[in-house]
């Protein structure tokens, strides 16, 4: 670590100890994703919180925030709505569940119809 790296070390509480050395945490792994036959994937509606509009919510994706972000690109053109990735789920706006599980099934994934 050279000395002009003080950015990285701004609210830490120095030693007076001269042999203190300042180590930064590493990154943790990220999680590798797992292939699509692997996945198990619960697709229901929620209308909790959203002003009575109905969601289709994608659960249980395991795997990088990319490729969620992908999946969920491709089924929200698939089904010509918007919506989000967020925090390992899809949202799908409006009442898609027999679509997007016939798209999830069709590209492989292990999807079923929850409530």
């Amino acid at each position: 670590m050279t000395q002009q790296d003080w950015k990285s070390r701004l609210g830490v509480v120095y030693s007076t100890n001269p042999d203190f050395q300042y180590q930064t945490e590493q990154e943790a792994p990220r999680a590798e994703t797992l292939p699509p036959q692997k996945q198990r994937l619960t697709v229901r509606i929620d209308r909790r919180q959203r002003a009575g509009k109905q969601v289709t919510l994608v659960e249980g994706f395991v795997g990088r925030d990319e490729d969620l972000a992908a999946l969920a690109k491709t089924l929200k053109t698939q089904c010509g709505v918007g919506g989000t990735a967020k925090g390992g789920e899809i949202t799908v706006q409006g009442d898609q569940r027999d679509k997007v599980v016939a798209l999830l099934t069709g590209m492989g994934y292990n999807a079923k119809r929850g409530n």
